[in-house]
């Protein structure tokens, strides 16, 4: 069955006056699936993104690829009149999310108990860099700094003696939006069945630990029996460098371990006491994967891919940016999509990665210009041509 809807959050209205990465990306995900977001950023700098370099139109490429489906509107909170604004647009909304340090918004006057007396079915979003207490609750945050503190820059260093090591991408910002972009819509769900908003609060470090705990932490959860120093992982990462670039090849099943031996011609491998069983295999890792690694220099990537591949062996060729556009996988999929930004020109960027049958989420509307909606923005709250101008003249609104 099919639907006119433009996605399965249409209807609901976003306030968003979160800057970088963690809270723009969640709120462009909710956009992305239907929902009308609104971008409030401070007047004249906006969203720090916003001043990077990598420009195209005055518009930078981070902040297209997290703001798309936004439209602008720029409030100056530091004026009573400013905040006024923003309660009678809170009236009409039905999330509002802010990633200001702990403190910062109750000081404004627009902290969660401020705003749920205008709107009790309010859902009121906090991200924080560590949360509301506890001694590093008022630091500024940065990814890196969660990478160190979380554990996971030393468990991408590989064990607890090896330099420690962060991730090249900004891991704990991007989980920190996934996670924040499932709990409104989970909290949204809750207000369908009690009629009633709610605060959630969301940290980075909480965010980091929970998807660590998953697969990273198993040392650390059997109370009374801690692992007190993280062995070494293996040398070797499972990129393995072949002829003529590098691949991927990982196995983990008895019969995945048959398969790769006699695919790269070693059925003696099968016979060796330290590889028998998947526990042995763990334990001798390092041996493992070196046998494997002097293999895979004798052929080309391509070579090796499609004898691996068709002995049933997980693997992948090692990609480069600038690869991933034409890889037949990536177009099969339609993952990229390619439109024309009215500032910006022609754009690349991923799509939404949920595809819903009866509810599409293929909203592309453009990232916004600082400001670029303020008026119609205002308007639809009932604002007058006349009060609107004021409050321009007064510099609680516009550029």
């Amino acid at each position: 069955m099919t639907s006119s809807m433009s996605g399965p959050l249409e209807g609901y209205r976003i306030l968003d006056v979160t800057s970088m990465i963690s809270g723009p990306f969640a709120t462009m995900l909710l956009g992305d699936q239907g929902a009308d977001v609104i971008k409030i950023e401070p007047p004249k700098v906006g969203d720090y993104v916003r001043a990077g370099g990598n420009r195209s139109g005055g518009l930078h490429a981070t902040f297209l690829n997290n703001n798309r489906n936004k439209r602008s509107i720029t409030i100056d909170l530091k004026q009573q009149a400013g905040v006024d604004v923003l309660k009678r647009m809170v009236r009409g909304a039905d999330v509002f999310m802010q990633n200001f340090r702990p403190g910062v918004v109750d000081r404004l006057g627009v902290g969660y108990e401020a705003l749920k007396a205008e709107n009790p079915k309010l859902v009121y979003v906090s991200i924080s860099g560590f949360g509301e207490k506890g001694p590093y609750s008022h630091k500024p945050v940065y990814d890196p700094i969660i990478q160190a503190l979380s554990g996971l820059a030393s468990i991408q260093g590989g064990s607890d003696k090896a330099r420690p090591r962060l991730v090249r991408t900004i891991l704990p910002d991007k989980l920190t939006a996934m996670t924040a972009f499932q709990a409104i819509t989970a909290a949204l769900l809750a207000r369908e069945r009690t009629g009633q908003g709610q605060h959630v609060r969301l940290s980075m470090m909480d965010a980091v630990t929970q998807f660590l705990w998953s697969s990273d932490m198993g040392g650390q959860t059997f109370v009374g029996k801690e692992v007190s120093e993280q062995r070494a992982a293996s040398f070797i990462d499972l990129i393995y460098e072949t002829a003529d670039g590098y691949m991927s090849v990982a196995v983990m099943s008895n019969a995945q371990w048959e398969a790769l031996c006699h695919a790269v011609g070693h059925p003696e491998w099968l016979e060796d006491e330290r590889f028998k069983t998947p526990a042995l295999r763990d334990l001798n890792i390092n041996d493992r994967l070196e046998l494997t690694q002097s293999v895979l220099t004798e052929k080309t990537t391509q070579e090796w891919f499609d004898i691996l591949d068709d002995a049933g062996v997980p693997c992948a060729p090692v990609l480069k940016r600038k690869d991933v556009l034409d890889h037949p996988q990536v177009v099969a999929n339609e993952s990229l999509v390619e439109y024309d930004h009215p500032h910006a020109g022609r754009i690349r960027q991923a799509r939404h990665a949920a595809r819903f049958e009866g509810t599409p989420a293929d909203n592309l509307g453009a990232a916004p210009k600082l400001a670029e909606q303020t008026d119609e923005v205002l308007a639809e709250y009932g604002l007058s041509a006349d009060e609107i101008t004021a409050l321009r003249l007064e510099g609680v609104v516009g550029n």
